[in-house]
């Protein structure tokens, strides 16, 4: 009996339903379990001849990819010498409570049919050589700004956040096209694809691979007094979980280091790559009885973008990602601070964003790459044609903005030719780095004219629809003087971003003593 689909095999239509969601609210914040979906494009996906193709693929529910205002924000990435490309996948961990079955696994009943939440967010960034492979996770209570995003199935319009929001409410914006827009914003990386997966599916696939080892540094028991905590009780030293308890260690917050989501992210980035080990050397999974366990929980358990909407979409997938050793997978957080009970993206999570979009290997073993300058088709008007609004950005979180900065840099680029810069004096912003905004395509040759003429880099030439024309933010960057001398960008992970090998099977979650047994 063949696992690999057949090649022969016709096309299947699209006979499948779309997600459901519903309107009420929901109750409690629950759920960090989307590392389980790199399961399917780690192993691959198994069908024996073409009825059983067909009814895999009638298992997998899709959606729209981007559902944002902003489609071309990100630029697609560029195949390297050898014509390959990058591959970026948003994993995501939705909370939905939709089912019996996933109201049984967490949540209190009024939560039942409510407004799912992104609780998991895993970006996948795929080398384009197939050498390496990173992973950033971003908390759920990041607060940033939402794209206006329209539902597919309904057509209704959920207008752009004009306040910073929870990242984690994007899902219910029209669906995880929505949470993919808001990734492109955020960071201007191109997504290429999404797979999520909800409550039922964690423990359906976690039985289907046979358990995962985790370790803790002491026995553990995930409960408090008043009823928090995920339930999850393990001895001290490596256990191999699955089912609800695999569920419940990607859950746990009481209980982990110091209780925070961010302790809660790397137990998860553990579990992950435990996991990854486990598929690639466990000879037991070469059995065609679990494989096809784990097609028929994977596909039933994922929803996915149209172009991942097939077993062999989902194999060919696998195949490519199945060619990074484990020893090159890199596992981050996205640096943050806290903002009240919140969390916000520093200027490290910018340099972090950066190395992902310029394919930079987070592990530090690439050779140095040569840095590749933005360009267009898009041809510049004449300087003294081009409206250019100046705004300073020079406050930072210790130092007063520089008066009259953007008036400053105005007369200066009046002095150069562009004779229509002005300063825009209604507000001073903040920005690490001097900037240059521009609104639509038309006006992209514009913007990397005027970067051009002060020696801005043009990977600080961004696509933007807060502006109405080209804008440059002189940052913190460029306090004083009249000649800009772009920062030199570090090709180094931050520390910050808490980076785990993936081929590291040392690391123990530490159990705060207040929850041991």
């Amino acid at each position: 009996m063949s696992l690999t689909p057949q090649a022969s095999a016709p096309p299947v239509g699209h006979g499948r339903g779309r997600r459901k969601k519903g309107d009420g609210k929901r109750g409690r914040r629950v759920l960090r379990w989307s590392a389980i979906v790199l399961a399917v494009v780690v192993l691959g996906t198994a069908g024996a001849g073409y009825l059983y193709y067909q009814h895999l693929n009638s298992n997998i529910k899709n959606d729209a990819l981007n559902i944002g205002d902003e489609k071309d924000r990100a630029a697609e990435s560029k195949a390297n010498a050898a014509g390959q490309k990058p591959l970026n996948i948003l994993l995501i961990g939705s909370d939905a409570r939709d089912s019996a079955e996933n109201q049984k696994l967490g949540g209190a009943k009024e939560t039942f049919n409510g407004t799912p939440l992104a609780d998991v967010q895993m970006l996948v960034h795929v080398s384009a050589d197939r050498s390496n492979m990173s992973v950033v996770s971003m908390p759920r209570d990041t607060l940033l700004q939402i794209p206006k995003c329209t539902d597919p199935d309904d057509g209704t319009v959920y207008r752009a956040t004009t306040t910073r929001t929870m990242t984690n409410q994007s899902l219910g914006r029209g669906g995880p096209g929505c949470t993919v827009a808001t990734w492109e914003k955020l960071t201007d990386i191109h997504i290429d694809h999404f797979m999520m997966i909800d409550f039922s599916g964690v423990v359906s696939m976690a039985d289907a691979i046979g358990g995962v080892p985790v370790c803790v540094d002491a026995n553990i028991y995930s409960h408090t007094s008043s009823g928090h905590g995920s339930g999850l009780k393990l001895k001290e030293g490596t256990t191999s979980i699955k089912g609800k308890q695999a569920l419940q260690w990607l859950r746990t917050r009481y209980g982990f280091e110091d209780g925070s989501d961010l302790a809660r992210a790397r137990a998860q980035h553990m579990y992950m790559n435990s996991m990854v080990r486990q598929l690639r050397e466990n000879a037991t999974l070469s059995n065609p009885g679990k494989l096809q366990n784990l097609a028929e929980a994977a596909t039933k358990a994922l929803t996915v973008d149209d172009g991942l909407d097939t077993v062999k979409k989902l194999y060919d997938l696998a195949g490519e990602l199945k060619k990074v050793p484990t020893k090159r997978i890199t596992m981050t957080t996205m640096p943050n601070r806290y903002v009240g009970a919140r969390v916000e993206p520093t200027e490290d999570a910018d340099t972090l964003f950066r190395l992902v979009r310029e394919d930079i290997a987070l592990d530090g073993k690439d050779k140095k790459k040569a840095t590749t300058e933005t360009t267009t088709s898009d041809k510049a008007a004449a300087d003294d044609e081009i409206g250019i609004t100046v705004e300073n950005g020079t406050r930072t979180d210790t130092l007063a903005p520089v008066s009259g900065r953007a008036s400053t840099v105005a007369a200066l680029l009046v002095g150069k030719g562009f004779t229509k810069a002005a300063a825009d004096r209604t507000t001073a912003t903040a920005a690490e780095k001097t900037l240059i905004r521009y609104p639509s395509v038309d006006l992209k040759g514009d913007a990397l004219r005027v970067a051009k003429v002060l020696g801005v880099p043009t990977s600080s030439v961004k696509k933007s629809t807060d502006v109405s024309g080209v804008t440059l933010v002189v940052g913190a960057d460029w306090r004083s003087g009249t000649a800009y001398k772009a920062p030199e960008e570090s090709d180094r992970t931050p520390s910050t971003a808490d980076a785990i090998n993936g081929a590291d099977d040392t690391k123990c979650m530490h159990v705060n003593p207040d929850f041991t047994w």
